[in-house]
């Protein structure tokens, strides 16, 4: 009887060890997947911060050289 428990004890341990491993690779595949996402959401909204006004004054200046 004790062998049993102490074989179904293993069992459950290599099943806890393989679980643990499947979660830690899903998490870090999560983090990789949510850096991935703000570097290609936020680094052009950035970009357009800087972007917009340099735009917006040439577009000026060449508009009052026309008038």
């Amino acid at each position: 009887m004790e062998i049993e428990t102490q074989n179904k004890l293993e069992g459950m341990d290599a099943k806890l060890n393989a679980i643990y491993t499947s979660v830690e690779k899903t998490r870090k595949y999560f983090l990789t997947i949510m850096w991935i996402t703000i570097a290609m959401v936020v680094l052009p909204i950035v970009g357009l911060l800087f972007v917009i006004p340099s735009f917006i004054s040439t577009y000026t200046s060449t508009l009052e050289g026309l008038l």
